[in-house]
């Protein structure tokens, strides 16, 4: 078993063409998706075309899918896609389960907007207690990986009496501000692409992560004209200030 995991992608084709033309020279075929997919001012249409020419194993709905059939502030991305791409992502599932043995979820099996692996109480990420995130897992604790994404950060983390845990990182941006549930920054620190390949081997899981240069200058500018300077800071730096 061999999974290319792609989270985060955020309507960012350059970063996904970039991405794939990569595993693809590597030999990956078999990809799965974390979700928060075409949400994001870029190139969101161009996207969702990318998508449908892969194969896609399972994929999970994010909270920023939902906002885009459910928010009016992202009226802009569904006049872009158009109807055909808003039904479909309306029809994906909050979590999914790969070879039962993998479980797919955006934030955490219970939330999609929960930070499984991070605490930002503070407003610095932090790497949770095995307790608190043994408990947001519930019942998903049985599987033995979890692969989650939505805090854009690669990690890999192993729990001492539970699942292997992954985050792949974004695909489609490498640093972002929140507000809630308290003023944080989530940053890679790079511009770069990221994605995860998982491999079942004869002495456990092997996890690899790629980070995928683009021409994200590109990314950053076509931000910039749509007045996204938000956008643009996490896009051209992997940082926000």
């Amino acid at each position: 078993m061999q999974l290319a995991i792609l989270a985060d992608i955020h309507g960012n084709s350059r970063a996904l063409e970039a991405v794939l033309e990569h595993a693809h020279a590597l030999g990956y075929r078999d990809f799965v998706d974390l979700g928060d997919i075409l949400s994001g001012p870029l190139e969101p249409r161009k996207t969702y075309e990318i998508l449908k020419q892969i194969k896609l194993t399972a994929q999970v709905s994010g909270n920023m899918d939902r906002a885009v059939y459910e928010s009016d502030k992202l009226a802009y991305v569904r006049d872009d896609l158009g109807p055909e791409p808003v039904d479909w992502l309306k029809t994906l599932p909050r979590t999914a389960l790969v070879e039962n043995e993998i479980l797919l979820c955006h934030g955490s099996p219970l939330s999609d907007t929960a930070y499984l692996l991070e605490d930002i109480s503070d407003g610095k990420p932090q790497v949770r207690p095995d307790a608190d995130i043994l408990k947001d897992l519930g019942d998903a604790a049985q599987w033995p990986v979890i692969l989650c994404g939505h805090t854009h950060v690669a990690r890999l983390v192993q729990l001492e009496h539970g699942p292997l845990i992954l985050n792949p990182g974004s695909i489609g941006l490498p640093a972002d501000d929140d507000d809630a549930p308290v003023p944080h920054f989530m940053e890679t620190f790079s511009p770069h692409a990221s994605y995860a390949v998982l491999q079942k081997t004869k002495r456990g899981w092997s996890a690899t992560f790629h980070h995928v240069p683009y021409d994200h200058h590109a990314a950053a500018q076509r931000a910039r004209e749509l007045n996204r300077p938000d956008w643009a800071q996490g896009l051209e730096f992997g940082r926000m200030k």
